[in-house]
């Protein structure tokens, strides 16, 4: 796809729409600098054209996030569509939710909201589901599909005939958990088809859609002093922002031995997606490996490509590449068992760790994230403000470097902030699923 992408640019070097899945392809790859205009190419269209999925990683700014969603919401958008729903709303006994996605299969928003699906009170709320995802014929998806009082698959529908279909169910409250991510159905959200809509989840960002009146968040994730850069208006949970799953499965723990870890050493690991990696990030990561003796980094093999990368970085920085030890994707009950093997979880920044994050704690590992302005960059530490970690949040590179240092050289560190998670898994608010 990247030669492609290049053959395409040497025609015609002005494609916003080419240099948009350039940019998030270079990302993926760890091919940095991300923004090395290719010949013929303004530097400043490339910027320009950055996707707002794929700035989440490249930048913190949370201005420069809203103007780029704004942006592009304005270009894929018909303007002054008619809005299909009253203003005033409906009266029915029991409120109608819709929730709307293309990804209610085996996929992070599932795995994060199914639970909260099926706890609905079911005296009050009417439960809609409104899907274009694929079947991928797992446990997951049914859960799901069952987790819903009203099915509805719209595959086969245009967006407008999809907005006439959820006017036509008189939805009270639609959410969205897809914002600009792969498969969004703008269109039909700005068909105004439900009198609230609502995003939540599916990208940790502002949607820069006027037709989306609020996003889920709270006062750490989304301070008030930030909440200007939103197009949406925050509805604030008193504890945390994301919802959890207490029903995950844990496969039985592997050996280290099995996983490619070394017996002895402090195991480091961040298994978020790779475009999550930035140069900065990496090259502290390379400094914690250098200053803890027989310490490793554990890493999800997203794609060759990235991992080739990688390894060079590490040898280039002076540190042997074989310290970067690297997982194949695996089934969500596996991958969940790895945590118990690790000794601290680095997060990425500028765009954080968010059901990574979600599933170590959960697994007891400690997260050390840093912390920014933007919504991605302050995902982790949303999670560990619920959990009672704030000396876990660092603001600084130096800082957060010094603190992974820090708790890997300090006899019993790491081992008793497992203890507190454990803890706060049985009686905390963060998986307080129930009370969310």
């Amino acid at each position: 796809a990247y030669d492609c992408l290049n053959r395409s640019l040497a025609l015609e070097p002005g494609q916003t729409d080419v240099l948009h899945h350039w940019i998030f392809i270079r990302a993926k790859q760890c091919l940095w600098p991300v923004y090395d205009a290719p010949a013929g190419v303004d530097p400043q269209l490339l910027r320009d054209s950055t996707s707002a999925l794929a700035l989440l990683s490249l930048s913190d700014d949370p201005q420069r996030q809203l103007a780029t969603a704004r942006g592009y919401a304005e270009r894929k958008l018909p303007a002054h569509l008619p809005r299909l729903a009253p203003a005033e709303g409906y009266r029915h006994e029991k409120i109608r939710i819709g929730y709307c996605s293309s990804d209610f299969c085996l996929h992070p928003v599932s795995m994060l909201t199914v639970e909260l699906l099926e706890l609905h009170d079911r005296s009050r709320f009417e439960v809609y589901g409104f899907c274009w995802s694929p079947n991928d014929g797992s446990a997951m998806r049914q859960r799901v599909v069952n987790a819903f009082d009203h099915y509805i698959g719209i595959h086969l529908l245009t967006e407008e005939a999809s907005a006439r279909l959820i006017r036509e169910h008189e939805i009270d409250i639609l959410i969205d958990l897809q914002g600009q991510t792969s498969g969004a159905r703008m269109q039909m959200l700005a068909w105004r088809p439900a009198p609230v809509q609502i995003t939540y989840l599916g990208l940790p960002a502002t949607t820069g859609m006027a037709c989306i009146d609020h996003v889920i968040a709270d006062r750490f994730l989304i301070p008030e002093e930030y909440a200007g850069n939103y197009s949406e208006k925050p509805i604030y949970m008193p504890d945390v922002y994301q919802v959890s799953d207490r029903k995950r499965l844990c496969a039985p723990i592997p050996t280290r031995k099995g996983c490619g870890l070394p017996a002895q050493g402090t195991v480091f690991c961040s298994f978020n997606n790779n475009y999550k990696f930035t140069p900065e990030v990496f090259a502290a990561w390379m400094n914690i490996l250098r200053r803890v003796p027989d310490s490793v980094l554990w890493l999800l093999s997203d794609n060759p490509w990235a991992q080739a990368n990688l390894q060079r970085e590490a040898a280039a920085s002076g540190l042997d590449p074989q310290r970067l030890v690297f997982a194949e994707r695996a089934l969500p009950e596996n991958y969940l068992a790895r945590y118990a093997l690790a000794d601290l979880f680095l997060d990425t920044f500028p765009f954080n760790a968010g059901t990574t994050a979600n599933d170590a704690l959960w697994m007891g590992l400690p997260v050390l994230t840093l912390s920014g302005r933007s919504f991605a960059a302050r995902m982790a530490g949303a999670l560990l403000t619920a959990a009672g970690l704030p000396e876990l949040i660092t603001y600084d590179l130096q800082d957060y470097e010094d603190k992974a240092v820090e708790l890997a050289t300090t006899p019993g560190a790491c081992l008793r902030l497992r203890e507190h998670l454990e803890a706060e898994r049985v009686s905390g608010v963060l998986f307080d699923t129930p009370r969310f």
